[in-house]
């Protein structure tokens, strides 16, 4: 038997090596994410809003996300210079069954392919499953977003299907690919992870030794 309903996540500060993953906060985060993602048109291609046009109209995009409870959205900000590089959220929030989903996810050119980058999926599948308790934690992306597949794969996703015309996004249709991870797999995942981050992982300029896919 079950136990009852799973508590909703919350606007807590999940601190790693890093990274930390804070709640998204426009005043303190804005400007950092609008300077890093300014000219980089590509890194909206399969989220449901953006690229913007204006400073004005990116704001008011971040205060509706600041201000929405599911999806909760939380900023990704670098240790070392304080500076947000990067966004994901906790979404399709369902306490009752224990599932919820990782999504909303943007990385800067300056967050992508980092130690930072995978240190925060960690970050959010270990506040998920060890302090919540959630049963189900879902990746969903656009079934022609290849890197966000192989993502996935990589961070310990099972792939369970296509659904066909899901969504339609920005006025065009999207299979959505599932994955998920269930508990009974999270703490060899989550040894997994902490095995890559382990500093002995990584030489004197921060480059991996062992791939997160090789552990």
């Amino acid at each position: 038997m079950v136990s009852g309903p799973a508590p909703r996540p919350a606007r807590v500060t999940l601190s790693g090596q890093s990274v930390d993953v804070v709640p998204l906060d426009p005043g303190r985060h804005g400007q950092a994410l609008f300077d890093l993602t300014r000219g980089h048109d590509q890194l909206w291609t399969y989220l449901f809003e953006g690229p913007f046009a204006d400073r004005a109209s990116f704001d008011a995009s971040l205060h509706k996300m600041a201000a929405s409870q599911d999806p909760l959205h939380y900023a990704i900000v670098d240790r070392a210079s304080g500076t947000a590089v990067g966004r994901a959220a906790l979404m399709r929030i369902e306490p009752a069954h224990r599932v919820i989903e990782v999504g909303s996810i943007l990385f800067t050119p300056r967050l992508q392919r980092t130690r930072g980058a995978t240190e925060a999926m960690y970050l959010m599948a270990r506040y998920v499953f060890d302090d919540l308790g959630y049963r189900r934690y879902e990746w969903k992306c656009n079934a022609l977003n290849e890197p966000s597949r192989v993502a996935a794969v990589r961070l310990g996703f099972t792939f369970e299907g296509i659904f066909r015309q899901h969504m339609i996004i920005k006025g065009k249709s999207r299979d959505t690919a599932w994955y998920s991870m269930i508990d009974a797999e999270w703490p060899a995942r989550k040894a997994r992870f902490e095995a890559w981050l382990a500093p002995d992982n990584f030489d004197a300029e921060g480059r991996q030794k062992q791939a997160l896919s090789g552990i």
